[in-house]
């Protein structure tokens, strides 16, 4: 069963943005990159999010990530006030309930496959043990049990990005965030990675997915269009609507 966030008491979605706006200023300048949005995700959903250059997608998962905070408007993350937070407090929640999945896979070069995936824990303070036996455990998961040992210049792109999944499921982070995941992949890395994503979906996992490639989108079961920071009318389509 998958623990829901924080206390696992709230019924509330897990992500519930209101009027959402962030302002960016340079000096003189300033750039309006979210525009009152508003977009709930339930427990369990596997949505992609969409957009050209410019559209505002990447700012919105920097807010659902807690990378980036509001100017106005409000984030719940499973019904607690994002925007009440302060660094430290972002910061574990960054570490403790959010799960990262990055284009660049973002894992050190020196340090063997489950070093890589126990550093959530370390950041954490689980003692020792526990890391090497969950981070393990998590590479299980996404069947590189063998690869326990192997740095990652001896591993192929796939299999970067499946150690990448592992290190973002080590903590049983409530939400999993790609930043698109699939972006320096080969079509059959490609397809590996997103099968994996289908099997933590189908696990009930609630999984967002930024991309710009409708095949990678149409495997989420909602695809969220962004444009000029807003969403487009019909933004709540299902994935298996736009394939018919």
């Amino acid at each position: 069963m998958v623990e829901r966030a924080f206390d696992g008491e709230t019924a509330e979605p897990v992500i519930r943005l209101t009027g959402a706006r962030k302002l960016y200023r340079s000096g003189t300048i300033e750039f309006e990159a979210l525009r009152g949005v508003d977009l709930e995700i339930t427990e369990g959903e596997y949505v992609a999010i969409m957009g050209p250059s410019g559209s505002g997608k990447s700012t919105l998962m920097n807010v659902l990530g807690c990378l980036d905070t509001l100017t106005s408007g409000s984030y719940r993350l499973a019904g607690h006030d994002v925007d009440d937070l302060d660094e430290v407090e972002l910061a574990e929640i960054r570490n403790e309930r959010i799960g990262f999945v990055f284009q660049q896979f973002n894992l050190l070069p020196s340090l063997e496959a489950w070093r890589n995936v126990e550093l959530p824990l370390v950041y954490g303070r689980v003692p020792a043990a526990e890391r090497r036996k969950r981070a393990e455990r998590a590479l299980d998961r996404v069947g590189l049990g063998d690869r326990y040992s192997n740095r990652p210049g001896e591993l192929s792109g796939g299999q970067q990005q499946r150690v990448a999944v592992a290190r973002a499921l080590v903590g049983e982070p409530t939400l999993i965030l790609a930043d698109e995941p699939t972006g320096n992949l080969d079509s059959v890395s490609t397809e590996d990675v997103l099968g994996l994503f289908d099997e933590l979906h189908e696990l009930g996992r609630t999984i967002v997915l930024i991309t710009h490639e409708q095949e990678v989108a149409d495997r989420a079961r909602r695809i969220v269009r962004v444009r000029d920071g807003l969403l487009l009318p019909g933004h709540a389509e299902m994935a298996e609507e736009v394939r018919a």
